[in-house]
């Protein structure tokens, strides 16, 4: 059996050069350095380029001699401390003067040797810790920058950037996040060589920005830049200079970048805090299909503020019931009268100290944060208790429709969770309708439309909503299980005053009519929008011309109208 021999740096002979135009100083410090080392020589500083160009990948150190002919040790030291790739060599400086040694230090030397070489021992114990040093500065480097754009890492770039603050605690800083928009279709359109060019070139002129300004930056994500900078006013010029030189460099105009910008941060946070205000003004952009800047403000703080509120106060919030289910309903208008046909759960927030918390501020947040989960599943379970109830005091069934995110969709336990819900509220899946959006089929249309056909074949009834506001194309429509279309109310608002508005409706429902599935035309307001849809074909409408979204029992009076309705027919 073969015996293994552990390998430790110490062990390993790496390449020694001894530049010297002596001949016997030359074969002195090789017998000694030979010990432990392979050694290479050079009778002058021009001949030693050579050698070191030849051999630069292999070489681990110089020991360099200051006075010799055609090129002196200066002039080499010049040279190797202003090529990137040769710089890293160690070099250690061979003189009896001592006056050399300040010059050299300047010029890069990494340790001194004096001569004459009358200690072994201490000489190579200086080589030894010479190329020890720059190998672990060889690695600290690799692991403080971004391999792809020589920037720095986002945890080194945060030390330097304390440390900045301590030997500058009155300089007034600006802490940027750069990013660009959409990248993962940059990558998708152009490939992944041009998405990792562009990534450099931005890096590129970001590289060139700070070192004109003292300033430091990181690649923080695939796209995105942190930037710590003395403050500046300027930025909106700065933006239009990067992009001028991006569009140069990579020829291509359709990339377009947000920046995010926090002025004269508050030293008394963590820097990381800066940086993440400086990325809510960045997000705060997001919208724009052009390149913007946003600043970091008043405004924007306390929306961040009172958001985190928000979210430290969910759980508690489901737990107190806080949270409260609303109907809106739907009435079917084929007929001679409006009959209600179904119900939309909308949830409402109510909450003890904020007061009532618009849909619009909650509900995207949780989303953002992967907390809407929670909150859907909250919805469900109010939703189905609630059909039972009418059943049960009533005597009919009220279906409603509940919204399964995009989230949802991706849960594996997703057709285990709704077909328990209705089972334990002792209702039928069809008295329960599911609604998702058209942008949820897009997104990832196979495993999206796998599991839609799974909750159909259960006997779930499959809405699709807000349809006209993603980009679902014709083909792909006619393939995808639905059981209902539901309009984007968008097209609704302009449908008596704009010609182009009413024609999209009549083709979405001529869409419809073709898939043979039911149109829903929600946000109806007036009795001209209702009698205009009525009129080209609109089965189902909801909206504030029936009702705005009411509690359960505000509710149960539009279920009474109902049954004196039908007693009287």
């Amino acid at each position: 059996m073969l015996e293994k021999t552990a390998v430790s740096k110490n062990t390993i002979r790496r390449k020694v050069l001894v530049v010297d135009d002596e001949s016997v100083n030359r074969k002195l410090l090789g017998f000694i350095i030979s010990k432990e080392h392979d050694v290479i020589y050079a009778e002058n500083g021009a001949q030693a380029l050579e050698v070191i160009r030849e051999n630069e990948r292999l070489l681990s150190l110089i020991l360099l001699d200051l006075l010799m002919p055609e090129m002196d040790g200066y002039e080499l030291l010049e040279i190797l401390r202003n090529d990137p790739t040769l710089r890293r060599i160690p070099v250690i400086v061979l003189t009896s003067e001592s006056s050399a040694e300040v010059k050299s230090l300047q010029l890069g030397a990494a340790d001194f040797i004096p001569k004459p070489y009358d200690m072994p021992e201490v000489i190579l114990a200086r080589v030894r810790r010479s190329i020890e040093l720059a190998e672990d500065n060889i690695i600290i480097h690799e692991t403080e920058t971004d391999a792809l754009t020589g920037l720095y890492t986002k945890q080194f770039f945060f030390q330097y950037g304390r440390q900045y603050d301590h030997y500058f605690p009155d300089t007034p800083m600006d802490a940027l996040v750069l990013n660009i928009n959409r990248f993962h279709l940059v990558n998708e359109l152009f490939g992944r060589e041009f998405g990792n060019r562009a990534l450099q070139t931005v890096a590129d002129i970001i590289r060139e920005f700070t070192d004109s300004t003292n300033g430091i930056a990181c690649r923080c994500e695939a796209d995105m830049y942190y930037i710590y900078i003395p403050h500046r006013d300027d930025y909106s010029r700065l933006l239009g200079e990067c992009i001028n030189k991006f569009n140069k460099a990579v020829d291509n105009s359709r990339i377009s970048f947000r920046l995010g910008i926090y002025e004269n941060a508050d030293m008394s946070i963590d820097i990381e805090q800066r940086f993440d205000r400086a990325n809510i003004a960045c997000t705060n952009c997001r919208s724009s299909y052009s390149s913007s800047y946003s600043l970091y403000d008043t405004k924007l703080h306390e929306r961040e503020l009172y958001n985190e509120r928000l979210i430290n106060d969910m759980d508690k919030a489901l737990e107190e019931k806080q949270f409260r289910v609303f109907y809106q309903p739907k009435y079917n208008i084929t007929g001679d009268k409006p009959r209600l046909a179904s119900a939309e759960a909308l949830i409402r927030w109510f909450h003890p100290e904020l007061g009532m918390v618009s849909p619009g501020a909650f509900i995207p947040l949780f989303e953002e944060n992967g907390l809407v989960q929670k909150l859907d599943r909250y919805v469900w379970r109010e939703a189905a208790a609630q059909i039972k109830r009418w059943k049960d005091e009533y005597g009919v069934t009220v279906p409603v429709s509940v919204n399964v995110s995009r989230i949802d969709i991706y849960d594996p336990e997703l057709e285990a969770m709704l077909l328990d819900i209705v089972r334990t509220n002792g209702l039928g899946a069809d008295e329960y309708l599911l609604e998702v959006t058209e942008s949820a089929y897009t997104d990832n249309s196979s495993q999206i439309i796998d599991t839609v056909n799974k909750l159909r074949a259960d006997g779930f009834r499959v809405e699709m909503d807000d349809f006209g506001s993603g980009y679902s194309s014709l083909n792909m429509l006619a393939a995808l299980p639905i059981d209902a279309l539901k309009m984007d109310m968008r097209f609704i608002r302009n449908i008596c005053q704009s010609e182009k508005d009413l024609r999209m409706v009549e083709l979405i429902i001529e869409i419809a009519e073709f898939l043979k599935v039911p149109v829903i035309a929600e946000g109806v307001e007036t009795e001209e929008q209702y009698r205009l849809l009525k009129q080209i074909g609109c089965d189902i409408i909801q909206g504030y011309y029936f009702s705005k979204p009411v509690p359960p029992e505000e509710f149960n009076r539009l279920i009474e109208a109902e049954n004196k309705e039908e007693v009287k027919c």
